[in-house]
């Protein structure tokens, strides 16, 4: 007695495909009937395969059940999925044999063979010259056949011109190319610009590398619009201008530029504000911007200082910017040299000639203190004195030291010396300093002891009658200080 063949297993076999191309006579599956008859009785048992549908995609080895591609080109695109029914039939085929059959389902998997590619060759967007650098001006999106991570892209500018002003990003959510304003644009400059975008996939399968670049490439067109804009000073980072400080009122400091940058070109007018400047030393001549000195400058006052000049457009007030001037002033030689301090210097009684007693500075208010040269001499009067003597050390110092020796300060305890400083000018200028000396005593190791003057002892030679007019007006001082006292 003959059985049915049956199919394994006993549920629908579901089979995955990756799709391939130019390849036929791949192996797919195996699938198995089995027979109850028994297999050493004739030709019972001897099942053989057929398949009863997509005949013309599929084929089955009659003997083995190996289910095979019968086309070249499996395509997920064009189809993702196909029932497939294998029939098992006993008897090896003969008439009389009985069958089974059985559905297998096999799905057709992605692979990346496909390029991306841009619906339109050309898109256009406008976008405002006063866009923040960041803006978004556009998306465009390349689309992909494949499925799943297949489809994953990025995006690039290609050309120079537009990768300076543009950048691109990917939305990950979306895979659109997001086109944003990488430098600022300039209507003025330049009206519209031309990105070229390019849409590369991620994954690319190096088995289909003979189908060509997995890329596309589309214009993107960007149209600059206009806006009124505020005018633009030169340098734009502001300007430095320097003055002597001896110039006159009225002179000239500098001038600063600013110019409307619309196609309009309108006329600017200029002004200082007066926070900035509350003395009003700087004035501004509101066409030419000539910025012209209104008081008298003293640089040891103030050496620098900083305004700030606005620029309108003359028919739309709200067209404004602002522009730092920082003016230097320079120096000229208009302070004459000072001595540091007022030097005071003590000696001993037994003094050596040629001692050092005391070294001397001096300050000058002008630039530069390091190129200054300094002179230093002892005034006509004070020049004939043989007491005491000046050197010039030439480092801008000079040195007192004691002329002779036996100092007496019973006799004169201290001296002025007046000094003369000049400086190198231009002009020279020059001042006049003094020096106090103190006549001390001092002990054995010449250590001070006292510099107080030591009174004068009066002599006894005098005589009676010089004694009684002394005394008589010693009287007269009294009475009169009585009465007043009265």
């Amino acid at each position: 007695m003959a059985y049915e063949p049956t199919s394994t297993p006993d549920q629908p076999i579901i089979q995955f495909l990756d799709e391939l191309r130019e390849i036929r006579g791949a192996s797919v599956m195996k699938v198995i009937a089995s027979d109850a008859d028994d297999p050493t009785y004739g030709s019972s048992a001897r099942v053989v395969y057929s398949v009863l549908e997509e005949e013309k995609i599929f084929t089955v080895e009659r003997h083995t059940g190996i289910i095979l591609t019968a086309v070249a080109g499996l395509d997920r695109e064009t189809q993702d999925r196909y029932e497939l029914v294998v029939k098992a039939t006993d008897m090896a085929g003969q008439l009389g044999g009985l069958s089974g059959s059985t559905t297998v389902t096999i799905v057709i998997t992605d692979v990346n063979d496909n390029p991306p590619r841009f619906p339109q060759k050309m898109y256009q967007f406008t976008v405002s010259e006063g866009a923040t650098v960041g803006t978004s001006v556009g998306r465009v999106i390349a689309t992909d056949a494949d499925m799943g991570e297949n489809t994953d892209m990025a995006y690039l500018i290609s050309d120079q011109e537009g990768g300076e002003l543009f950048k691109v990003t990917t939305d990950m959510d979306t895979q659109e190319a997001v086109i944003c304003i990488k430098k600022p644009l300039d209507f003025e400059s330049k009206r519209s610009h031309n990105v070229v975008v390019e849409a590369v996939n991620k994954h690319v399968d190096p088995r289909f590398a003979d189908l060509g670049s997995f890329r596309d490439q589309t214009i993107v067109r960007i149209t600059v619009s206009d806006v009124d804009e505020p005018p633009v000073f030169l340098p734009a980072d502001g300007a430095r201008l320097e003055v002597p400080e001896d110039a006159a009122l009225g002179a000239l400091v500098g001038v600063v530029t600013a110019r409307d940058p619309d196609v309009e070109n309108a006329p600017v007018r200029f002004s200082i504000d007066r926070s900035t400047d509350q003395d009003s030393i700087f004035h501004i001549d509101q066409v030419s911007g000539a910025i012209t000195l209104g008081k008298v400058l003293d640089r040891e006052t103030a050496g620098w200082h900083n305004i700030t000049v606005a620029a309108v457009e003359a028919d739309n007030q709200a067209m404004v910017s602002h522009s730092a001037v920082s003016i230097r002033i320079l120096d000229v030689n208009d302070n004459p040299p000072e001595l540091a301090y007022p030097y005071e210097a003590s000696i001993c009684e037994d003094a050596k000639p040629g001692q050092l007693i005391h070294t001397i500075s001096v300050v000058d208010r002008d630039e530069p203190q390091s190129g200054h040269h300094f002179h230093f001499n002892l005034v006509p009067d004070a020049s004939s004195n043989r007491h005491f003597t000046l050197w010039d050390v030439k480092d801008n110092t000079a040195g007192i030291r004691t002329q002779r020796s036996g100092f007496n300060r019973n006799e004169q305890n201290v001296y002025f010396l007046s000094i003369l400083v000049v400086d190198s000018g231009p002009p020279a200028l020059s001042s006049t300093g003094t020096v106090t000396i103190h006549v001390c005593g001092c002990d054995a190791d010449g250590a001070i002891q006292s510099c107080n003057a030591t009174a004068y002892v009066m002599s006894a030679a005098l005589s009676p009658g010089a004694l009684i007019a002394l005394l008589v007006c010693m009287l007269i001082l009294i009475d009169g200080f009585a009465s007043l006292a009265v």
